[in-house]
């Protein structure tokens, strides 16, 4: 049996145990999207606490892409030093880094981008419509952008990459039938909404080669009428593993619900009933090889254990215990394994989303 303490492999990037801290939304970059010294600090956070694996939070691979107030960038040289920084700062803590490469589609912010958004197609909502569909030179100026992102990825000293395709923001938003409403090679089967994510995929691997660790994250489940779903899913992360990809992370939720007022529809769950996609993971270890993380409402190290003895996943991902508690997987290694303090009720999100930076209001508590 595999405990969350031994070492585990992803393509060659050795990981000293089982713990992932999932991509976390810092709120913490400059205006310019460059990586501030609070950033880097807090990224570095977790691996000083003697988590195996960071995921960055998103990081924008256009202007055009950026959502939230303080997302750090990567669509430019210039944004290289901050980031390559940041790399360093989590090899220094014994830890491994991989970037999460993303673009928000529909949800992008023209307050920070200067234009409306675009997605797949046209977004209808109770309050109107949201964003353009486009067209066929947008999406592939946008799978060059990931290709080029992913150059300066290796450049700034990553581990690996991740390519964000979970949470309804752009690659979601194509695989999905909730936002897709194309009848165009990009909409319509679930092969032509895969086509975008495959597309970047092969893009990413072509400038980085074979060699260089490559994430995907998906969902198991949209949770909106007519979404993408855990059958989906599956047969996606088949094509995923037929185009190399060495490791995928499977979530669920997007932002459209948790901007609605329906978090636990949402990836940012308040409910504590995890692991919230377990169920979907089995489904998984059925069917596909490529090593998976899983990640979904995981509070306790019982828990974490359970899912990687029984070999239910290979990896085990948290990111709000992560805020409350960046030390939380060297306490549960020294034998205090209490369940994590963190409340599960996203007010470390909301401070984020209002720009003063995402941080535990709890912490006194």
């Amino acid at each position: 049996m595999t405990t969350v303490f031994e070492p585990g492999a992803i393509n060659g990037m050795i990981l000293k145990n089982r713990f992932v801290c999932g991509s976390m939304y810092t709120g913490l970059a400059e205006k310019d999207g460059s990586c501030s010294d609070e950033m880097i600090e807090f990224v570095a956070r977790p691996a000083k606490g003697n988590v195996g694996l960071v995921i960055s939070g998103a990081v924008w691979v256009r202007l055009d892409g950026h959502a939230y107030a303080g997302m750090a960038g990567i669509d430019s040289d210039a944004l290289l030093p901050g980031l390559t920084a940041m790399t360093q700062a989590v090899h220094e803590a014994g830890g491994r880094i991989v970037a999460q490469l993303y673009h928000a589609g529909l949800f992008a912010n023209p307050q920070f981008t200067g234009q409306d958004p675009w997605g797949p197609s046209v977004l209808k909502t109770d309050n109107g419509t949201q964003g353009k569909a486009m067209t066929l030179e947008q999406i592939r100026s946008v799978v060059t952008s990931f290709g080029e992102a992913a150059a300066r990825t290796k450049k700034a000293g990553f581990d690996g990459i991740q390519i964000a395709g979970a949470h309804g923001f752009l690659v979601s938003q194509f695989l999905s039938p909730f936002f897709n409403h194309r009848t165009d090679a990009y909409g319509g089967s679930l092969e032509n909404r895969a086509r975008l994510l495959l597309e970047v995929v092969q893009k990413v691997r072509e400038a980085v080669g074979d060699g260089y660790p490559l994430l995907v994250k998906i969902n198991a489940d949209d949770f909106l009428p007519g979404g993408f779903n855990t059958d989906e899913m599956l047969q996606v992360a088949e094509w995923l593993e037929a185009a190399g990809v060495d490791a995928i992370e499977i979530s669920g939720g997007t932002i459209l619900s948790l901007l609605t007022g329906k978090p636990d529809a949402s990836f940012s769950r308040v409910e504590r009933k995890g692991p919230y996609y377990e169920a979907a993971a089995k489904r998984y270890r059925e069917r596909i090889k490529v090593p998976l993380i899983l990640d979904g409402g995981l509070r306790s190290f019982q828990e974490s254990q359970r899912l990687v003895e029984q070999g239910i996943t290979d990896y085990v991902a948290l990111v709000r215990p992560f805020i409350r508690e960046s030390d939380l997987v060297q306490r549960w290694e020294s034998g205090d394994t209490t369940e994590s303090r963190c409340l599960s009720d996203n007010d470390c999100l909301w401070e984020g989303f209002k720009g003063n930076g995402v941080y535990c209001r709890h912490l006194d508590s």
